[in-house]
Parts: structure tokens; sequence; C-alpha cells
């Protein structure tokens, strides 16, 4: 396998080319979890993988509870499937917050003040109610559990990975939280040897070809379950071996090219941030640069699989305007390309901010 092939084959796999999926749930069900930190820009991350769809479908999804954001996975957020979001934090969930022992010891958090919180965070939401963020500062500081200095952000986290809350819907710019258990009706139930298989299978359908160090990144597992994993479920792919490494990848139904387009990617995305090893899709050269972000802070333009600049939106009542920032000029054709993007982005956002 040559660079080339790789790429063309994360492409397909990414479904960044030909889509095979109608709706969000779908999409991020195939991926297992979809980044979600930059909630605006994951929202365009779902949209632009699947066929003729806009934000306000995508957020509908989420009000309709078919897909869900919490933290699973590296203590970072992302969306799930409504159905999967449980077994993915029992196995990953404590890890992370065994990772942040130091930092709750740092913060003055113990249990006592973590079981305070989870009871009057669940009398306050119970009855299906919705609380922001900032809502559900008061509530805590009014209960004399202060919410300075990051302590309130890590008692969500971790009530959020104890699977007592989760992400309801939007209300005006603020996110709110809700009960996990009153969001959620109906999830998944799996064996640890199970949710390995279950996550390998999906990330490597989706992120192929990755290796095994990429899919310890992408999930926070030990070097050991991950092999556990990969190992249930590698009859099921293909293998090649590229620069000393083995990746593995789904059997590609025919022979593929990446196609003659430009991806306007937003921040975090999966084609970037979900690989130990980005070299492949951004030059090491490039990656060094405090302005790319290492590919991953900075929504990125992709042309051929290679990140060759960013770009930024700017919204005012005229439109949508994409501004550029190229880290090699773009051929006539590449920038016809490229408005053909970004005016399929503008579609995307139109029925949110262009009314």
């Amino acid at each position: 396998m040559n660079e080339n092939e790789l790429r063309a084959l994360r492409i397909a796999n990414q479904q960044l080319s030909t889509s095979h999926f109608e709706t969000p749930e779908e999409l991020v069900s195939w991926f297992g979890a979809v980044q979600a930190q930059d909630y605006y820009g994951s929202l365009w991350g779902i949209g632009l993988r699947l066929r003729n769809t806009t934000q306000a479908a995508v957020e509908k999804s989420l009000t309709e509870r078919k897909i869900v954001r919490s933290w699973p996975m590296r203590g970072t957020l992302h969306f799930t499937a409504a159905e999967d979001l449980k077994w993915l934090l029992k196995l990953l969930a404590q890890r992370v917050t065994n990772q942040n022992a130091f930092r709750y010891r740092q913060l003055e958090l113990d249990e006592e003040i973590f079981n305070k919180s989870r009871k009057n965070i669940e009398t306050a939401l119970a009855g299906n109610k919705q609380l922001s963020r900032p809502e559900i500062y008061k509530l805590l500081n009014d209960a004399n559990i202060v919410t300075y200095d990051q302590r309130g952000i890590h008692i969500l986290g971790k009530l959020a990975r104890e699977c007592v809350i989760c992400f309801g819907v939007k209300h005006g710019k603020q996110q709110t939280f809700v009960l996990f258990d009153e969001w959620i009706s109906s999830s998944k139930e799996l064996t640890k040897v199970e949710s390995l298989a279950e996550l390998a299978k999906r990330y490597f359908q989706s992120h192929g070809p990755a290796t095994l160090q990429d899919f310890v990144w992408w999930t926070g597992l030990t070097m050991a379950d991950a092999k556990i994993g990969l190992e249930t479920i590698k009859t099921q792919f293909e293998s090649a071996d590229f620069n000393g490494h083995t990746y593995w990848f789904p059997r590609p139904k025919n022979i593929l090219k990446i196609p003659s387009e430009v991806l306007l990617l937003p921040s975090y995305d999966e084609y970037t941030v979900a690989y130990k090893d980005r070299s492949a899709v951004l030059d090491p050269q490039h990656a060094k640069n405090n302005d790319t972000g290492n590919g991953i802070f900075h929504p990125p333009i992709v042309i051929d699989g290679q990140v060759v600049g960013l770009w930024k939106r700017a919204i005012n009542k005229k439109g949508v305007h994409i501004e550029k920032i190229l880290f090699r000029e773009l051929s006539s054709q590449e920038s016809q390309l490229f408005d053909v993007s970004a005016q399929g982005y503008a579609n995307f956002i139109k029925s949110i901010y262009l009314q």
C-alpha cells in the first residue's frame, strides 16, 4: 500500500466521497463515535458525509434523541448513537476518571462532593427538565459546592461518565443537560469483550486504513485491551504494511481513487483527529506551524486527501463568505471546486443562519 491508496481508502471509508447513509444516526453509528468538541463544526462534519442534508436536519436527530452528545472517550466530547452511549461509557469512562484523580485532588474534589453534586443535579433535572451549564453551576453554588477553577466542568464530566447526565438539546445559544436514564430510553448491553470487538469493528470500518496505535489513540484504551478488540475482529478486514506499520481496513469493493473535489472539513474532524500519525494527510512541515493547529484545531481544506490550507467563515446579510489560508496556490479547476464546496457549506447552514 502506498500513501495515495491509503488516502483514497480513508476518504471512502470516512464517507467523504460517496456517502452510504441517509440519516445522522446511521452515520454516527457507523463511526461508533464522532468528535463533537466544536459543536457547530461537528454538525457540519456529519452533514458533509450525508446526502443533501442541513444543519437543522442534523440537530433534529439530537432533539429526537437518536444521537446524543457526551464524554465517552479521551475526556473529550463526541456524538454517539443514543443506544451506544452506555456501553461505550462502561468500557472507556473509568480510565479517564482514573487519569483525572490527581486533578481532582488539586481541585479538592472528593467523593463526598461528587455525591452531593449528583443528588442536587438529579433532583433539579428529574421529570425531563433541562438546565444549561450556568444554571447547574448556580444550583451547585447555592448548595455550597463551588464551581470555580474548572471544578464545575469536572463535576459534570464525571457524572456524565457515570451515566447520570448527558447533553440534551440547545436552548438558544446554551447547551443543556438532562438525566441520562430519562433522555435515553434504550441501551445496548454488551460484555467487555463484546464491547472491545464492536468498538474495533466500528473504528476500522470507518477510519481504515489505520493501525493498532491509531485505535489506541482514538479510544484511549490500553494497548492490551485494544489488541483484544482487534484480534477478535481482524478476520473481517484486510491488512497491509506501510512505513513499518500494519494497517487494517475493510476489503474495498473496487479499485478506489480519490475524487476530484475540495473538502472543507471542520476543526477536530475524524479525518484528521482520529489518527496518532497524521503525516499521510498533513505534511509534517505544516503540522509544525502554529497557524495550522496541527491539522486539528482549525478547519482544514483537503485536496487529494491532503491538507492544503485552512478556511474561515464569515456570515452576514449577504450570505456566507469563506476565507482561504493556503499552503500552496490552487489551480483554476481547484478554485472552481472550492467554490462548489463553499456553496455546499452555505446550503447546509442556510436554514439556520440565512433566513
